[in-house]
């Protein structure tokens, strides 16, 4: 496996087509995909699309499937993403495990890694992470790794989802508050 980044418990490669099945699983989990479809699962197709895109990693940045070291068990995907409307130097964090894999600190664990390279090797000045207001878990996840809240807004879905009413979070962290100490 070509490693792109090792952390105590974790391995991150790049996505490849031989993904697929590990995705649409992960995509399927009503729990997963709460604050994401309403727990409706991702069609196979939509996953497949949405592979190929990442499968093209740009200077570093790019989607990563995650594997424990122990097990060699498939536990998620990591993102640390560029959009095109943000600054070439700021970059979307992102992250979606297993329902098996949560709890477990991995979530941490792999977005801490994805930050220190961003700041560290990739000249990211700000990385920046969103979710549902109501993702309390997410939310403690980007608290825990030493982002800060910046607001909540609202925006507009044709067919939103429950909790959608209480509008999105951003949350970020920038390189001088990362090497200044923090986290």
């Amino acid at each position: 496996m070509d490693a792109y980044l090792t952390t105590e418990r974790l391995v991150l490669r790049w996505l490849t087509p031989s993904d697929v099945d590990d995705l649409v699983a992960l995509d399927s989990d009503p729990e997963v995909m709460t604050y994401l479809t309403g727990g409706r699962p991702s069609k196979r197709e939509t996953v497949e699309r949405t592979l190929l895109d990442a499968c093209e990693p740009e200077a570093g940045y790019g989607r990563w499937a995650a594997f424990e070291i122990a097990t060699g068990a498939f536990v998620g995907w990591f993102a640390l993403t560029r959009d095109g409307k943000h600054p070439p130097d700021e970059a979307e964090l992102g992250y979606r495990l297993r329902r098996d894999a949560w709890g477990k600190g991995y979530a941490s664990e792999g977005a801490r890694a994805l930050l220190r390279k961003a700041f560290t090797e990739l000249g990211t000045h700000r990385v920046w992470a969103e979710t549902m207001f109501v993702n309390t878990r997410s939310r403690a996840v980007m608290e825990r790794i030493g982002l800060r809240f910046v607001r909540v807004f609202h925006v507009h879905f044709d067919d939103p989802i429950e909790g959608t009413e209480h509008g999105e979070v951003e949350y970020e962290l920038r390189r001088d508050d990362w090497l200044g100490g923090r986290p």
